[in-house]
Formats: C-alpha cells, structure tokens, sequence
C-alpha cells in the first residue's frame, strides 16, 4: 500500500501528516483521519493502510503539529496501564491548548489539502476519528455540511458541545461507542439531537468495550469491538462516497 509523509499548510504553520492510498493509479474518494489523543504512531498507520486497501485516500494529520512532529511525546510499545499515567500528564496540556478555534481552522486547511491531492477523485469525503479524534470529525462534519458526506466517530466525546452543534450535520452519521464511556440515557439524548438534526445515521454502545477499544496498542483493545467497527465504517463510506 503506498504511503506518504506530507506537510499540510495551516493557518499556524505546517502540518506533518500521514496519507495511504491504493496502489492502482486512478483517483479515490478521500477521507480524513483524526487519531485518538496519542496520535500517528503504527497502529495508526496501519489503520489507514487498511482503509486505504478498500479503496480510499486516507489522511492522517498529526492533531499537535504545533508542539511539534508527531510522535509529539515519546510512547511505549505497548500504552499499558502503568505507562498511562505520565503519557496523559504530557498530553493533557496539548489538548487542553487544542481549542474549538483551532480545531476548525485546522479542519478547513485538511479538507482543502486532502481534496486537492492528485490521487483524490472529485465529490464529497468522509471524515473519521477515534477519542478526541472523535469529536474532531465531528466538529469538522458539522463546519463543512455540503463537503463532509460521511461521519463516523468511535469511542469520541462526540456530544460534549451540546446538542445544538450536531444540527449543523447533514452528513451520514455512525458513532460507536464504549459502554464505559456512555450510559444508555446519555445515548438516548444523543440520539434525540441526531434525530432533531434529521440525518440518517447509527449511534450505539458496543457491547462490553471500555474507552479506546479499537486501539491494539492498548489494553482496552477489544477484538470482536474492532470488527465491528469496520462492519459498521465501511458499508457507510461505501454508501456515501462517490467511486470512480
């Protein structure tokens, strides 16, 4: 699968990002990638090297290029339990300064940067995040509703800013999140914005995950959770993103 490391011009500066692609020459829908709190590491890249492998153009920005390139902070093999501690006093001041303001000067520079790659066909893309990288496609969905054709957000504090931000959405819509993270009466006043927003979309607790399930170089990874998400992602962009 061919891979790049790209600079994306932003509004603060210069960007370093990952992208994947399929190895054929013609041009592929584009989705945007926002990484969990941890940021591009491998099993981001070989996320959207998967991605990628079923027809995309997937791109990975790193979420805290003005601290630096990514990795941003020095992280273990494996995030483990004991090593979580001092990886979160590093991190939480970079998400912290990574305000709403900078989110969507961000996401405008992304979008604008991803649709103009040559291996990028016209039409709409599709944004995805995992974590805070959640609330990110979220936020970017809700900003550019006649470019943005799909959302899907997994283990993400998707609605932290209230209902009234997701009836900006016209995107299609699938959240997956940890049951640790959500309880059935929070899902269900979620789900009511998103009905208020009248998008099509699927919101659901995946059984028996804690926060950060799809992350292999965790110990919330869940297996069957990751599936699942790829059973739940894939269909959507094969729905709503325009092929060659």
């Amino acid at each position: 699968m061919p891979t790049k490391t790209l600079q994306i011009p932003t509004a603060d500066g210069q960007a370093d990002a990952f992208a994947a692609f399929p190895v054929h020459g013609e041009q592929h829908p584009g989705v945007l990638m926002y990484a969990d709190g941890f940021g591009i590491r491998p099993v981001l890249r070989e996320m959207a090297r998967e991605l990628a492998g079923h027809g995309y153009y997937v791109l990975v920005p790193n979420l805290f290029y003005r601290h630096g390139t990514a990795p941003v902070i020095e992280l273990p093999e494996h995030i483990g339990e004991e090593a979580r501690p001092a990886v979160f006093a590093q991190l939480m001041p970079l998400i912290e300064a990574h305000t709403a303001d900078r989110v969507l000067r961000d996401a405008d520079a992304y979008l604008r940067f991803l649709t103009a790659q040559p291996e990028v066909s016209a039409g709409p893309v599709a944004v995805t995040g995992y974590c805070i990288g959640g609330l990110l496609a979220t936020r970017t969905a809700a900003a550019h509703p006649g470019q943005v054709a799909a959302l899907a957000a997994f283990h993400g504090p998707v609605g932290v800013d209230g209902p009234d931000s997701l009836s900006k959405l016209s995107a299609e819509v699938h959240f997956g999140h940890a049951e640790s993270d959500l309880t059935s009466e929070a899902l269900g006043e979620l789900n009511k914005a998103l009905d208020a927003a009248g998008v099509g979309y699927t919101s659901e607790i995946y059984p028996g995950t804690v926060h950060g399930f799809t992350m292999s170089d965790t110990d919330a990874f869940n297996p069957a959770a990751m599936q699942r998400h790829w059973d739940r992602l894939l269909p959507l962009l094969g729905r709503t993103l325009t092929r060659g």
